[in-house]
């Protein structure tokens, strides 16, 4: 099958040679960093070779859970945050239908998802719709402590008990957690709940590859296989070699630092097609956590065209020239669908009679980078065949790879969060968590 390729020929008027010479030196160095599990946050580093440690067997268990989830529930809510539901979400929605409840239409129940933020309302709405709908749970959480998941797993777990009684709501109720320790993995061991782990060296923004993505795709009705053979073939593509003619990972880490160092700070990843949102969203996450530290990195930013180009599209076209956009181009379209003759053509359009939507947005695509570039703003264009779990596998490791290698040409460890808990210390002190008391006092000072 053929595989993602990248693009740079609109860089080169941003850039020179003697900048790729030095970033090609740079990007030896960080390749043998990660492949040699030498660099910072190496003990995070499982994702590396995940997709080829994943066992057939294993794959199987995932399906068989996913088919006795179907057979139980028309709602399957996923409780997590960040990476614990952001990577799922991505790929359920990249190959959904977006008009329909159940995904893949009748037999699949539709995935929902509580605990990524601490809304009243929408959590109240959640428990309204579950009163009148068979449902099951996943709960992803190493610890079971992270507050937002936490709280909607409190609500959950009493309205689910509540419904179905404390034997039954056992068996609807499925734990993805850490091996041996936690109050999450406490409570499931306590419970009896179906449970996977969480290996301890992969995070949670590289965790798509684990039971965290792969359980609430399958439910989805997705082929979770094809998924895993897509990373399993960008892996081996990412681990062969550091040279920039044979691995694209290298080349768009290699551009990013480049565009970085010429004062290009906020990079717009940028889909044509509306049903990569949440990709977009996904690797917002990987990018921002990975790299957004020591006052470091590139600010990860992300639009939807030709919709975006109503709103965001004045200011990319015009507006302070510090952004660069890195373009998802998708190959063949799913569906088929030309434009229609109109005898009258009041709106002028019948040049475009017998055109395919695919065409017509195709050409949108070329048209709007040209435009970008000619105001100043590089594009980097990374191209798929089609929006499928393969190619979706192949994307979804080609920006972990690259991510890993990007930051630490900018020399940070792109594997831990620290940032993450300045907010939390903060909540915690502002609701009074024991502990926390002289924090409590200095923040109401601040207030």
């Amino acid at each position: 099958m053929t595989q993602l390729q990248i693009d740079i020929s609109k860089l080169k008027s941003f850039s020179n040679e003697a900048a790729w010479t030095a970033m090609q030196e740079e990007m030896h160095q960080s390749h043998s960093l990660l492949t040699d599990r030498t660099g910072k946050g190496n003990d995070f580093l499982g994702w590396v070779d995940l997709p080829v440690q994943i066992e057939t067997e294993f794959l199987r268990r995932i399906q068989s859970d996913a088919e006795k989830i179907r057979e139980m529930a028309e709602i399957f809510v996923v409780i997590g945050i960040g990476g614990s539901y952001l990577g799922s979400k991505a790929v359920i929605e990249a190959l959904g239908n977006p008009f329909e409840t159940a995904k893949r239409g009748s037999g699949y129940p539709h995935v929902v998802f509580a605990g990524e933020n601490l809304s009243e309302d929408y959590h109240a709405r959640l428990l309204e719709l579950l009163d009148k709908k068979e449902y099951a749970v996943a709960v992803i959480s190493k610890s079971g402590t992270t507050t937002e998941p936490a709280i909607a797993f409190r609500l959950i777990r009493q309205h689910i008990e509540a419904k179905y009684g404390k034997e039954e709501a056992r068996k609807r109720i499925f734990a993805i957690t850490d091996s041996s320790r936690g109050a999450l993995k406490k409570l499931a061991d306590a419970e009896g709940y179906e449970s996977y782990v969480i290996p301890d060296d992969v995070g949670g923004r590289y965790s798509v590859l684990t039971p965290v993505g792969l359980l609430p795709i399958a439910v989805a009705g997705f082929d979770v296989c094809a998924l895993v053979d897509g990373a399993v073939k960008m892996r081996e593509v990412a681990l062969k070699s550091s040279a920039m003619d044979e691995n694209p990972c290298v080349v768009y880490a290699a551009a990013r630092n480049i565009l970085l160092q010429s004062g290009k700070f906020v990079e717009i990843l940028v889909a044509f097609e509306p049903n990569l949102l949440y990709v977009i969203e996904w690797w917002k996450q990987l990018y921002g956590e990975s790299e957004g530290k020591e006052h470091k990195g590139i600010f990860p930013a992300g639009v939807t065209f030709t919709s975006d180009l109503h709103s965001m599209g004045q200011y990319i076209q015009e507006g302070k020239r510090i952004l660069f956009e890195t373009v998802i181009s998708v190959g063949e379209p799913v569906s088929r669908l030309v434009v229609p003759d109109d005898p009258e053509n009041l709106d002028g359009l019948n040049f475009l009679s017998g055109m395919r939507l695919s065409d017509v947005n195709r050409q949108a695509e070329l048209g709007t980078m040209l435009a970008h570039v000619d105001g100043g703003v590089p594009n980097i264009r990374l191209a798929i065949p089609a929006i499928n779990e393969y190619y979706l596998g192949q994307l979804i490791y080609f920006f972990e790879f690259a991510c890993a290698l990007s930051g630490y040409a900018l020399g940070v460890n792109p594997f831990d969060q620290p940032g993450v808990e300045a907010y939390k210390k903060n909540m915690f002190a502002l609701l009074g968590k024991p502990g926390f008391e002289k924090e409590t006092t200095e923040i109401r000072k601040k207030l």
